[in-house]
């Protein structure tokens, strides 16, 4: 567990980590392009070699990469159609609200089913959420809702087949291939919204070389490691539980980036969050 624990807190900072700086990259740079074109030079090769050479591949294996990998492609989609409508602030909280559905997935597919104080820690969680991404909504975000909804059911789809891959992959080289399976998808998917938006196969801007590769470490060894963890936990618990990253985030950004709109509402959100975590460790 202690294995499981340490691999979670890894991710969370590191998924914060990105956030905060892809935030404050120019929109024009397309900055979780050039992160999964860094994963998928450094990472990518590596990873996708040693899932070929285990011995893992089975029809039913093979099925789940095409899930996981049409699922990211699907979750990245919405998410930038999302974005184009809506700034982070409220799509990113919504698309985070998956861990009910995760958990009810799991339980039509298995028959296991969280605690009585889980299902509550879980409900409690996804109302901060939601409490995170409220306010008035304007036409912009009335439009990106959907394709919000879109990300999140995406989300909960490939948490399922990813935890239900977990059992095959033997170490975390593996993992890290299958991860890299997805992303590949997902930035073919990102590559072709580029070119329909721009006319471009690369976007107009770049990003500091720095920054692509601590993006493309941190996008690619953050979900590897959420992915090592559900060997030891639900896959609805280490979503829940990774959801601290955008407690760690709200308060980074009004204390440290001083974006104190709303945030009051932001803090309530986050103790909200953090009473449905505390519920769920229990």
């Amino acid at each position: 567990m202690i294995g499981a624990t340490t691999a979670l807190v890894a991710s969370v900072l590191m998924h914060v980590l990105w956030n905060l700086i892809a935030r404050h990259q120019p929109g024009a740079a397309w900055p979780l392009w050039w992160a999964l074109l860094a994963h998928l030079v450094v990472l990518a090769p590596w990873g996708l070699y040693a899932l070929w050479q285990a011995d893992v591949w089975s029809y039913s294996f093979l099925g789940l990469v095409i899930v996981s990998a049409s699922a990211n492609a699907l979750y990245f989609f919405g998410l930038w159609k999302a974005y184009r409508h809506a700034p982070v602030a409220m799509v990113y909280p919504l698309v985070r609200s998956s861990p009910v559905l995760i958990a009810l997935w799991w339980l039509l597919l298995t028959g296991e089913s969280p605690s009585l104080t889980g299902w509550l820690g879980i409900v409690i969680s996804v109302a901060g959420l939601a409490i995170l991404a409220g306010g008035k909504a304007g036409q912009g975000e009335r439009i990106a809702i959907p394709w919000a909804f879109t990300a999140m059911v995406s989300t909960s789809i490939y948490s399922i087949s990813d935890k239900l891959a977990t059992g095959s992959l033997p170490g975390f080289a593996e993992i890290i291939g299958f991860v890299s399976v997805g992303y590949s998808a997902a930035f073919i998917t990102l590559t072709l919204a580029l070119r329909h938006q721009t006319g471009r196969w690369t976007p107009p801007q770049r990003i500091p070389l720095s920054i692509m590769m601590v993006g493309g470490l941190c996008v690619g060894l953050a979900y590897a490691l959420v992915i090592h963890t559900m060997r030891f936990l639900p896959s609805a618990e280490v979503v829940a539980y990774s959801n601290t990253g955008i407690v760690l985030a709200t308060l980074a950004s009004i204390y440290v980036f001083g974006e104190r709109q709303r945030s009051g509402w932001r803090m309530m959100g986050a103790a909200i969050i953090c009473i449905g975590l505390l519920l769920i460790a229990l």
